[in-house]
């Protein structure tokens, strides 16, 4: 009996979930209800999955409302009514216009306008599908209202928005929230009633008693409505089904594209080759994918057309279809990589083709894709209410001053010595924490689809430009909606900018092919790199962590650089698995501890799992599970499950089936715990692949062009590091570093040579349209020869002049900053105003005779501190003490158990929990040799001994040896002092 019920998606509106709804209504004895959420329909797609638990009829419509003013709601009275109710609130939304008094004429979709509105516009004609809804409260003033007349068009509209008292306080709040205002100053029409609430179904019967007429309306409402979507095991895909015209004209183009590309992989192709071939097409065809390849190579061929360069990754790395039409550029005969876990007979959904293209080309891709197919929006996700934001919120909602909001939000209060607001603000903070505050964009997920995307969802115009549907990625998939993940990164960009910056820096030099990674692969300067960990700026094994590992398994070669990758990860890194695999890498003595059945399963990996095929091999060979039921284990471990039930059901028999073959519990249980540790975390072994295939470009471009490489790294964002930290890189590479210059420098970093001159973008405060004009000016009429000429040419305030002064951008003029910041001064009024009109004739400028100024050292390393974020001498340059006593990272070798002290410039700290939850900190310095080394902060020195920013630090500690990698476990630590600032 109820046709407009919200939850929470009902955006800073609702007071609880579609579950919660779904609850309410089976304690309420309804068996059937409309879920309208105020001009979202985020929900009913799970609203319609779970209904069938509580045995619940479910149907869905929206609540259309302009600024929670209510204008009317439509129900869908089956599948194409959802359509038209989406397409009509997405033309709204995606336009920015407010929804219309009277709706349009729906084919398949009923009308209710509640009883005020109708009052209140004087409606007096409907349409057959058109109704006057009446709330329980609203009964009284029907009785004395023209409208009773109306008997076929009066139905029951008891809008449920709260469940009880408490819901209604968190409405308000949130009410106050949305229209950013002081719980006091809230307008009534901003807030529901309260009397919005479900009554049981004989307790709304009898409030209708006098009006059977009403009662029939509405249940004729009900059940002429019907709304179904397939879920869980009965979904079929909803993606794009057939790419050309029909499924075996598909199939014979991914065929003809697998064989005419072959020879381009394998020059000779074997008959393994071959088999493999054959055998993942014929299961791509049976499953249903053909299409799903399809798109993906339509979407690769393009962005390779517009040059732009992607990595093909996820499981669809393992496959050798997509290898050999290009999607992936990773090998799985050569990597072994298990078919399986691609695609397998039980599997029902894609494999995950997660497809990196340059931060700077996905965008267009994005267009492309969206000119290219039909039904195609981008995918959704959840921004909830965090309990700290929504605390300030609830604050300001409450008029707290701002002190009092500061320490409840930090949680640094005594709760007995709060007063009643303060504990309200806490109370409710709890309550509404976790509601979903806002929709935003997918990182990645692109959907195409065979029917309109409005079937399933409306959709809203974000910044981004492109439709975005309203549901997330997790029901997505459980109605068959599957996502194309079309990612962006830096790493992409710096190969492609190096190449371009390699072209116009050294235009002699070898034409290079990129692409040549199987040469990469073997040759020996570039694998050095890796062993030595000499890989800052390269993607995915710059970081410490990577580093350290580098070293440790002395990697050296392209199957390492993949361990590598995965072996890092939690999953494998918290089972102490990680130090396992690297003991029996390096030496193959400890190769016999494996348990033979798992040596013969992973030879490759020392009968250590270290990816997602390896907990499919065991579940598969060691535990006797099925391909499904190892998938479920899979499934289990991406952390996709709504309920793991089934993951627990696997569990019992991967424990009873391993007992059944003998194995004893030592052995059964430690295996399993190492595969419940995977928990998320490990990579497909093709993953990983694709990641090391990227690496090895970057570090070819490291290893003989580092200079151009580390120019392109910094004009991209840089990586792990601070630029700071690349330009040191650079450095030690035989970089010149300069500082920007007015005649030399653009908005990027350039390199001239093996100068590297700093861009003008990278000064903090200098505005963007001064660069500009300096860049046109100077583009135009050349380069400029004195401050008075700049002056003469380019806009300029006295404060963005000054900006460049003092970073020394006039150095060209041999005059020191300081007499040139005094004329600066000058020559422009201390307003800074300057008509920005040409000048008729060129200004005669008065010579200033003023004394001899200089700089010092200490006073431009302030300049760059303040103007660049760092000196470009580095901080050992600016300390005020003798260094005294210390050792070189170099010589760490020499002292393992040994307490030392060394000097060092902090590159980068991040906070690490240990396995009992306590915090840790590791560090990375620089010494004063400019050497690497690592630094472990354990908990009981974290806070002893904190950091405080960059600068110096005097650390002193334990030397320890980790598989002859050297770190230093701090026992104690000092910032040392740097000389201050003269002028200050």
């Amino acid at each position: 009996m109820y046709l407009n019920c919200h939850t929470y998606y009902s955006l800073r509106y609702g007071t609880f979930s579609e579950i919660d709804l779904l609850e309410l209504a089976k304690k309420k004895n309804i068996d059937s209800l409309f879920l309208t959420d105020i001009n979202n329909t985020s929900a009913c797609l799970n609203f319609i999955r779970k209904s069938k638990d509580f045995n619940i009829r479910p149907l869905i419509g929206i609540d259309f409302r302009n600024h929670g003013k209510q204008n009317f709601v439509g129900l869908a009275k089956n599948n194409n009514g959802f359509l038209e109710l989406n397409q009509f609130l997405s033309y709204h939304s995606e336009n920015n216009l407010m929804i219309p008094d009277l709706a349009p004429e729906f084919m398949d979709c009923f009308v209710i306008y509640p009883f005020e509105k109708v009052l209140e516009l004087e409606i007096s004609n409907f349409k057959t599908k058109e109704y006057i809804g009446i709330s329980v409260e609203e009964i009284r003033k029907l009785r004395f209202s023209r409208l009773k007349s109306l008997k076929d068009k009066l139905v029951i509209l008891q809008t449920v928005t709260i469940r009880n008292k408490k819901d209604f306080n968190a409405h308000r709040l949130l009410r106050a929230i949305d229209n950013n205002t002081l719980l006091s100053k809230l307008d009534k029409e901003q807030e529901c009633k309260e009397t919005e609430i479900m009554y049981s179904k004989s307790e709304l019967l009898e409030h209708f008693k006098d009006f059977p007429n009403i009662i029939e309306n509405t249940e004729n409402i009900l059940n002429t409505s019907d709304i179904k979507f397939d879920f869980g095991n009965d979904r079929i895909s909803q993606n794009l089904k057939i790419y050309t015209s029909s499924e075996d004209e598909d199939y014979q183009l991914l065929k003809q594209l697998c064989y005419s590309n072959i020879k381009r992989r394998y020059n000779q192709p074997s008959q393994n080759v071959l088999n493999r071939l054959e055998k993942e097409l014929n299961t791509i065809r049976e499953l249903n994918f053909v299409s799903f390849f399809l798109i993906n190579h339509d979407i690769v061929t393009y962005a390779k057309s517009k040059g732009f360069f992607h990595v093909g990754r996820g499981s669809g790395a393992n496959s050798i279809v997509a290898y050999i039409i290009g999607i992936t550029d990773v090998d799985p005969i050569e990597l072994d990589l298990y078919f399986e876990r691609f695609i397998n007979p039980f599997r029902a959904s894609p494999p995950d083709f997660d497809i990196d293209f340059s931060w700077r080309d996905r965008d267009d891709v994005t267009a492309y894709i969206f000119r290219r197919f039909k039904n195609t929006a981008l995918l959704a996700t959840y921004n909830t209410f965090k309990y700290r934001a929504v605390v300030r919120e609830l604050g300001k909602v409450f008029g707290l001053p701002k002190e009092d909001i500061d320490k409840l939000s930090s949680g640094n209060y005594n709760f007995n010595s709060l007063d009643e607001i303060s504990r309200l603000v806490l109370k409710y903070g709890k309550l509404i924490e976790g509601f979903p505050n806002h929709l935003s964009v997918h990182s990645a997920g692109i959907l195409i689809l065979e029917k309109p995307v409005h079937y399933f969802s409306a959709t809203d115009l974000p910044p981004k430009g492109f439709p975005t549907v309203q549901f997330d990625m997790i029901i997505a998939e459980d109605v068959g909606v599957f996502k194309f993940d079309i990612l962006g990164q830096r790493g992409l960009a710096k190969i492609k900018d190096s190449i371009e910056i390699i072209r116009n820096n050294q235009p002699n030099a070898p034409k290079i092919d990129i692409n040549d990674v199987e040469s990469f692969k073997t040759d020996p300067n570039i694998n050095n790199l890796l062993r030595k960990g000499g890989a800052v700026g390269a993607y995915y094994v710059e970081s410490p962590a990577m580093r350290g590992l580098m070293i440790q398994l002395q990697t050296q070669d392209y199957l390492g650089l993949v361990a590598a990758s995965s072996i890092i990860r939690p999953g494998v890194s918290g089972s102490g698995m990680k130090d396992e695999f690297i003991k029996r890498h390096r030496s193959p003595e400890h190769r016999k501890d494996a348990h033979p059945e798992l040596m013969r399963i992973m030879p490759e990996t020392y009968g250590v799992m270290v990816y997602q095929e390896d907990v499919l091999k065991v579940a598969n060979q060691f535990a006797d599970l099925s391909l499904g039921e190892a998938d479920v284990l899979r499934r289990g471990m991406s952390g996709k499950f709504r309920s793991r039930s089934e993951f627990k059901a696997v569990e019992k028999k991967f424990i009873d089936n391993c007992k059944k073959k003998g194995f004893d519990d030592k052995l059964i249980f430690e295996v399993w715990d190492q595969i419940k540790s995977f928990a998320g975390y490990a990579f497909a072994k093709g993953h990983s692949a694709s990641y090391a295939v990227e690496s090895y470009q970057s570090l070819f471009l490291k290893c003989y062009y580092p200079l151009e490489f580390m120019t392109a790294v910094l004009n991209n964002g840089g990586g792990f590091y601070s630029a700071e930290h690349y330009l040191h890189e650079a450095k030690k590479q035989g970089a010149k570093i300069c500082l920007p210059c007015i005649n030399t420098s653009d908005h990027p970093n350039i390199i001239i040579g093996k100068c590297i001159y700093l861009g003008l973008g990278n000064l903090r405060n200098l505005e963007a349209y001064t660069i500009q004009r300096l860049l046109s000016e100077r583009q135009l009429n050349g380069d400029f020869n004195s401050l008075d000429d700049f002056i003469d040419r380019v806009f300029i305030s006295i404060e963005q002049l000054t900006i460049l002064i003092r970073i020394d951008a006039f150095r060209f003029t041999k005059i020191s900053k300081t007499e040139l910041l005094w004329k600066a001064i000058f020559k422009l009024n201390a307003n800074g105003i300057k008509s920005n009109q040409s000048k008729l004739f060129k200004v005669s400028h008065k010579d200033y005779k003023l004394p001899k100024m200089n700089s010092s050292e200490i006073e431009n390393a302030y300049d760059e501190l303040e103007l660049l974020g760092f000196p470009m001498s580095g901080y050992f340059e600016m300390v005020s003490e003798d260094l005294k006593g210390g050792i070189l990272a170099k010589d760490m070798g020499k002292y393992v158990d040994k307490n030392v002290i060394i000097y060092g410039s902090l590159v980068t700290t991040r906070y690490n929990k240990t396995y009992q939850g306590k915090l840790m900190r590791l560090s990375t310095f620089i010494d004063i040799e400019g050497d690497y080394f690592d630094a472990v902060h354990f908990p009981d020195i974290v806070d002893k001994y904190p950091i405080h920013g960059l600068g110096i630090y005097a650390c002193y500690g334990k030397i320890t040896d980790r598989f002859d990698f050297y770190s230093m476990n701090v026992l104690k630590s000092r910032k040392v002092s740097l000389v201050s600032d003269p002028r200050i």
